[in-house]
């Protein structure tokens, strides 16, 4: 099948995510196990037992998104052809992996650096994000401009979908671009529960510690191409691959843009979503007009996926 994959980032975790692939798939349970040794903790432990309050912290709940999405990749991998691929924030490594630029314990050691790197900064500079809804990306970016100053800022973050943006930064600032958000018209404006500023400035120092890991591991030229967070560019080679992801954890999720691009290189491919949840399958839905769109999360929607 023809398909373009999509990969979700943090915020999909939930306790029990992929137990029952790991019951029902040897290739999935290889995978968690995989991880674990990486890792040299049992991460899947905490995935299919909790506490949700542990899996929720972010050096935990971003190589347990990764370990969801490769495990879905190694069962339904057969039956998929990737013309493309993308993942939101997170995702990006998840997508990675699904192309074989990046092998699998060194992407569990990277990302689960990457989320203590995050949550450092965050305890070093507080921040904070909000979801504005029913608001044009660009009117929101204009009024992060207005509402930051030289001491506080604040920046559209996840352009998700034309009318729903993601704003990150000092707390103040984010609360006066809210407020403004709300004059010019924002349905809504929705505080999120994160532990800083994710892609925004404020995630400079975080940016710093994983440039030397980047710049360390292992990575080949992915098999498809994979749409770039940073650029909304399609990515072909590993030193581009590196230096946008280098960028990324400073920089807006592009994704409007992104699936703009994969629309473009994939034209007619499924898009199938390979992890937790189904958040990007219904942005994929509204962005990419008469898009095909599958979720493959649990081990009942792969079984039907590969017996249909």
């Amino acid at each position: 099948m023809k398909a373009v994959i999509l990969c979700p980032g943090q915020g999909a975790q939930r306790v029990g995510m992929g137990k029952d692939l790991a019951d029902r798939f040897p290739g999935a349970r290889a995978v968690f196990e995989a991880v674990n040794e990486a890792l040299g903790v049992k991460l899947s432990d905490l995935m299919w037992n909790g506490p949700e309050t542990d899996l929720t912290l972010t050096h935990n709940a971003q190589p347990a998104i990764l370990a969801h999405s490769l495990a879905v990749s190694a069962v339904a991998r057969d039956k998929v052809q990737p013309v493309a691929g993308a993942g939101h924030s997170l995702g990006e490594y998840s997508a990675y992996g699904v192309a074989g630029a990046l092998g699998l314990a060194d992407l569990a050691r990277l990302v689960r650096l990457r989320g203590q790197l995050m949550h450092e900064a965050g305890q070093k500079r507080a921040g904070t994000m909000a979801a504005v809804l029913g608001l044009d990306s660009e009117k929101v970016v204009q009024v992060c401009k207005e509402a930051s100053t030289a001491a506080e800022i604040v920046v559209a973050a996840n352009l998700n979908e034309p009318n729903q943006t993601v704003i990150s930064g000092d707390p103040p600032a984010v609360e006066r671009a809210g407020d403004l958000a709300r004059a010019a018209g924002a349905k809504r404006v929705v505080p999120l529960k994160v532990s800083g500023a994710f892609h925004s400035p404020l995630m400079a120092p975080a940016q710093l510690g994983l440039h030397d890991a980047l710049a360390q591991v292992a990575m080949k030229d992915p098999a498809f191409p994979v749409v770039a967070n940073a650029s909304a560019t399609a990515v072909t080679d590993a030193g581009t691959a590196r230096t946008l992801l280098d960028q990324q954890l400073v920089s807006p999720v592009r994704w409007v843009e992104s699936m703009r691009k994969l629309s473009e290189i994939g034209p007619g491919a499924t898009y199938i979503e390979m992890g937790p949840g189904n958040v990007l399958s219904g942005m994929a839905r509204r962005i990419v007009t008469g898009a095909t769109v599958v979720s493959l999360g649990t081990a009942d929607e792969v079984t039907k996926f590969l017996d249909g």
